[in-house]
């Protein structure tokens, strides 16, 4: 590991006035120190952020504030988010591990990198590390990468399952900077590859994410689903967080719908959205949204599966909440 310096932040505006270039600020670890291990990310200075008083839960009338600096157990056992919130519960316990969830922080959750073995691997090329030196994801292995939204320049997905439950869930981003303080929507934070896969988020050098804002909650049921290749500790190969809202004349009043392992961001799917409201709550009509979803799913060889999977994910989901 290259050699870095160490300091602590003790207050948000602290912390962005001591960021130069060079730094990256240090939350729980999980993901950044791993990326250190293996010479990805070999930052000059870490300045930890992870004791910084941004580590509550509380409610503002109907909307719920969360800190920067809770830790995702936390956030999962909360009374408060398990009565209001139990998609969000729901994905958050099923990322990672129990050690992991007991360390890592709501917006090291956010920010955190693809698992894609060729961003990890220093002596492969990765556009994502080094702009330019292409996608060997595309050629090569991809069969857990990108069926949505990527580019020629990058196949990576976001591992995030919290993240597709506050894109559903339409949460703000509280974040602070050296421009000021300002507020990212959810989708929005995230970005798709297009010609610069390097940037993953919409946040500049030194900005901080400081909280998220969760609206009140969106009527209906609501739910979390995951496939994966084992039980624990895997990201998915295709997940989806949905709410749906029928009214007493079994048509749909309200859906939202976001999924996972399948793009660069938390994918909100809009077209099926669309699809739905207004119409009927029947399996046909599931299938058809999902279907007008996937139309612009562009697979490649080995990852094909995918789609067949996210519609039937989609389709099933579905059902479940309105029956």
């Amino acid at each position: 590991m290259k050699p870095f310096e160490y300091a602590r932040a003790t207050g948000p505006a602290e912390a962005v006035r001591a960021y130069a270039p060079g730094t990256m600020y240090l939350g729980g670890g999980t993901n950044l120190v791993d990326l250190m291990r293996l010479g990805v990310a070999e930052p000059e200075r870490l300045l930890d952020v992870s004791r910084l008083p941004l580590d509550t839960i509380e409610a503002v009338r109907d909307r719920v504030r969360v800190g920067a600096t809770v830790r995702n157990t936390d956030l999962a056992v909360d009374p408060l988010i398990r009565a209001r919130y139990p998609m969000l519960a729901r994905a958050v316990l099923s990322g990672a591990s129990g050690q992991v969830r007991n360390l890592a922080t709501v917006a090291g959750n956010l920010l955190q990198r693809t698992r894609c073995a060729y961003f990890q691997d220093v002596t492969r090329p990765c556009n994502k590390r080094r702009p330019g030196s292409g996608c060997p994801a595309i050629e090569g292995d991809h069969a857990g990468l990108a069926v949505l939204g990527a580019s020629d320049a990058c196949v990576a997905t976001h591992p995030s399952d919290m993240a597709v439950a506050l894109a559903a869930l339409e949460a703000e981003v509280h974040v602070t900077g050296p421009g000021g303080d300002r507020i990212v929507p959810m989708p929005g934070l995230h970005r798709l590859p297009g010609e610069e896969p390097e940037k993953d988020t919409v946040l500049g050098p030194g900005d901080l994410i400081t909280a998220v804002e969760l609206p009140a909650p969106p009527p209906g049921a609501s739910t979390y689903r995951k496939v994966r290749e084992r039980a624990s500790f895997a990201f998915a190969l295709v997940s989806i967080a949905a709410v749906l809202d029928v009214g007493a004349d079994g048509t749909v009043a309200g859906c939202r719908i976001a999924l996972g392992g399948v793009a660069h961001v938390p994918w909100r799917a809009e077209r099926a959205e669309r699809a739905l409201i207004g119409g009927p709550a029947t399996g046909a009509a599931f299938l058809a949204a999902a279907e007008a979803e996937l139309e612009q799913a562009r697979p490649l060889p080995r990852n094909a599966y995918k789609v067949p999977l996210a519609r039937n994910l989609i389709v099933s989901t579905l059902e479940e909440l309105a029956s």
